[in-house]
């Protein structure tokens, strides 16, 4: 048993049965919700380590449910959103989602997008620690320094900060809206072929090969994710 507990919330009860009862035989505990009113609740009181819930919801939606989970804590969350829905993806992204997965999906999918997302709060620490070893990169935060296979990577300022925002972020979908607001503020939101740029150049620096990324990956029309664990 790995005693971690993941809130299931959905107002469709077989997903949630079958969530449940998939969950419960891979080692996690689980409680259900049937909306977003009851996900808070059983959150104060259950204090789970990971989200999952489905955006479309009576009383208060999903989207809803992320922005006030995020305002109180940095619990995990994982975003169930129907084929196509990618506007919503990115408005509950935008929002604190941490990631999405699209039904209807396999659970081997959603139990690797699950791990993924504890081990990027196990590693919480990342806004702490001195460096972040991915692979062939090293990131080191004193010296504000980039190794590729121990040479040095010369990345402007912008790219070094673009870079250490993903990585501190690392297994997160990063919207194009929070990059361009992370890094370069509120007036660049809309600047997505600015940022489409400055990831070009990224790769260029630090991927074995540009054209098939393997740290810096795209999520089509919504953003990025830096794959630390590659």
């Amino acid at each position: 048993m790995n005693n971690k507990r993941v809130l299931v919330v959905d107002d469709e009860v077989q997903i949630t049965r079958v969530l449940r009862r998939s969950l419960s035989g891979h080692g996690y505990e689980v409680q259900t919700a049937a909306d977003g009113e009851e996900a808070l609740e059983a959150f104060k009181s259950w204090k789970p380590d990971l989200v999952v819930t489905d955006l479309a919801m009576p009383n208060m939606s999903g989207l809803e449910l992320c922005r006030r989970l995020r305002a109180a804590s940095a619990v995990p969350i994982i975003v169930l959103s129907a084929k196509g829905d990618e506007r919503i993806e990115v408005e509950a992204l935008d929002a604190g989602a941490d990631d999405y997965i699209t039904k209807p999906f396999g659970m081997d999918e959603l139990l690797a997008r699950i791990r993924a997302g504890l081990r990027r709060i196990d590693s919480g620490q990342r806004a702490e620690l001195k460096e972040i070893v991915a692979g062939e990169v090293r990131v080191d935060f004193e010296t504000r320094t980039v190794s590729v296979k121990g040479g040095e990577a010369h990345l402007t300022p912008k790219e070094y900060e673009l870079l250490v925002f993903m990585v501190r972020n690392a297994g997160k979908v990063l919207t194009h809206r929070v990059l361009l607001g992370a890094v370069w503020g509120g007036d660049y939101v809309e600047q997505t072929e600015y940022l489409r740029v400055f990831i070009g150049h990224l790769r260029k620096k630090i991927e074995p090969d540009p054209s098939k990324p393997r740290y810096i990956l795209t999520e089509p029309w919504i953003g990025y994710r830096f794959a630390i664990e590659s």
